[in-house]
């Protein structure tokens, strides 16, 4: 088996790695880093979830830190460009530890937050900078950072910058670095205008293709389950009420925000991922999921790319994507790292055409099963006992220990960092916890981000008929036991709910007029997009 040091990596940076408890280069970082620690320009094609970020920074700090250039103000000397937020976050998250080993300081900028502190740390001056390409324009039409002393530049996810129309802004930020310096660029797919940053910008780049843009990895399994719209949220709270983390993903931001209150409502901790939060509230949210407070995360193609959180077991497409490439990248947010894991489709009557061609594009062939609440098929594709809490454990759950705002994330050799997103708490920020309450038409507290713009306060409407909700007013809780549901029995407006055992497997039935139906019938309000 080859080596990181085989592979010219310096000692220093595979010592970094083996407390990382990486040990074994992924074939990307194989192909790549012969050519991409030898100062050449490196064209790397390869599916999301095949160790990209690895076969970037590595050579990025090795050879930031051989050339020695001092740290001026203003003037990074390294640029990794991303298309989101939460890419951005995580690279430089995962590039810490790498320039910490290398004694170089790395700043994470982007939109949403305040610039000040990012302006006040590019003044002190930097090493490596990972940005997003709109908020790093404004930098430096402002007169508060150049590129004239980058000597090695990264495009990473260059096919979807190019998707969110960032392909002007990036073709003016590369046009102010160094000809002379070396350029490295990770995508997908060379489409949507990628080709023509490669031919204005790159030098003889060598090309490796590791993995085939449009395929899916082999440890993923994919499942159809055919169910009625009825039964919809039934089907969907089973499979997340199973251990480990789940990513469960939705056409529009409303649907999400909705989604969340239900399964909370439901005794599912969950927190949502969309374009309505602001910046606080995501970093909230993704520390909520990552540290596992909150098992499941439900999102918008936001998250398709960029977003890694070790051991999701489970990826669910509560609606389908409408195109096969957000269908592939919705997936690969688990088996990654040559994890196994599973792909589930919820799919309705008047869905069938459409969900069949999803699959021919992207190269699967799915198992398509009927599925109802309390299937044993479900124990099978999401094993482990069922597990709900009380919606106000769900809420509380749902609600972590703050993050700070990231607005400018900051790692130098005895520096301190600030505004970690995913990474954990972070001191700086002041938590604002929501109330919940317990009335006749079953009102719930909600997720942490369910008021976007007032931190983590908010109330979501109940669902009816969930497992583990709220049914009634005055109705008693039951707690659920070896495999059962838990929820409030009783009447009233709210409808009634009704948790039985069938083989071992937990089986509901709802006849609430509410709550659930809001998630399983055909209206959903306004599309508001990601």
């Amino acid at each position: 088996m080859t080596t990181f040091t085989e592979l010219g990596v310096p000692a220093v940076l595979t010592t970094a790695l083996t407390g990382l408890g990486i040990t074994a280069p992924f074939p990307i970082q194989t192909a790549t880093l012969p050519d991409s620690l030898a100062g050449r320009d490196v064209l790397g094609r390869g599916r999301t979830g095949s160790g990209k970020t690895y076969a970037f920074v590595l050579p990025l700090v090795a050879r930031l830190a051989a050339s020695k250039a001092p740290r001026r103000t203003g003037r990074p000397r390294a640029l990794i460009l991303a298309p989101t937020r939460e890419l951005a976050t995580q690279i430089e998250a995962t590039l810490r530890p790498l320039a910490d080993a290398a004694k170089l300081s790395t700043l994470v900028v982007f939109g949403g937050v305040g610039p000040n502190p990012q302006i006040k740390a590019l003044k002190d001056g930097v090493d490596v900078l990972v940005a997003c390409p709109g908020r790093l324009d404004d930098h430096i039409r402002n007169g508060h950072a150049s590129l004239d002393s980058i000597e090695i530049t990264v495009l990473d996810e260059a096919d979807h910058m190019a998707d969110l129309g960032f392909l002007p802004v990036v073709k003016r930020l590369m046009a102010q670095t160094p000809a002379t310096g070396q350029r490295l660029l990770f995508s997908a797919t060379l489409d949507n205008g990628v080709d023509v940053l490669v031919r204005q910008f790159m030098r003889k780049p060598v090309t490796h293709h590791v993995d085939a843009a449009a395929q899916a990895p082999v440890e993923m399994d994919h499942h159809v389950l055919h169910v009625r719209h009825d039964d919809r949220f039934g089907v969907l709270v089973d499979l997340l009420a199973a251990p480990g983390r789940s990513v469960v993903f939705t056409r529009t931001k409303r649907r999400a925000k909705v989604l969340t209150r239900q399964l909370i409502a439901s005794g599912i901790p969950a927190v949502e991922l969309h374009g309505n939060l602001a910046q606080n509230a995501r970093n909230r949210n993704l520390s909520a999921f990552s540290d596992g407070s909150a098992g499941t995360l439900v999102a918008t193609d936001i998250a398709a790319r960029g977003i890694h959180v070790d051991d999701v077991a489970l990826v669910i497409h509560a609606d389908p994507p409408v195109e096969h490439k957000a269908y592939l990248h919705r997936s690969g947010r688990t088996a990654r790292a040559g994890n196994r894991g599973t792909v589930i489709t919820l799919m309705t009557d008047d869905q069938q055409s459409d969900v069949r061609d999803l699959a021919r594009k992207a190269g699967i062939r799915p198992v398509t099963t009927k599925a109802r609440p309390g299937d044993t098929l479900l124990a099978e594709l999401a094993p482990g006992e069922r597990t709900f809490v009380s919606p106000a454990e769900a809420a509380a759950a749902s609600a972590p220990a703050p993050t700070s705002s990231a607005s400018g994330s900051r790692s130098a050799d005895g520096g301190t960092a600030q505004g970690e997103g995913t990474g954990g708490p972070s001191r700086g920020s002041r938590r604002r916890r929501g109330r919940g309450r317990s009335t006749g038409a079953g009102t719930a507290a909600a997720t942490s981000s369910g008021s976007p713009d007032k931190g983590t306060g908010g109330r979501g409407q109940a669902t009816s008929g969930g497992r583990g909700s709220q049914a009634s007013a005055g109705g008693r809780a039951t707690q659920a036991t070896a495999g059962g549901r838990g929820g409030q029995r009783g009447s009233g407006q709210a409808g009634q709910a009704r948790s039985t055992t069938r083989s071992g497997t937990p089986q509901q039935r709802s006849t609430a007029s509410g709550g659930a139906a809001a998630f399983s019938t055909r209206s959903t309000g306004r599309r508001s997009g990601r």
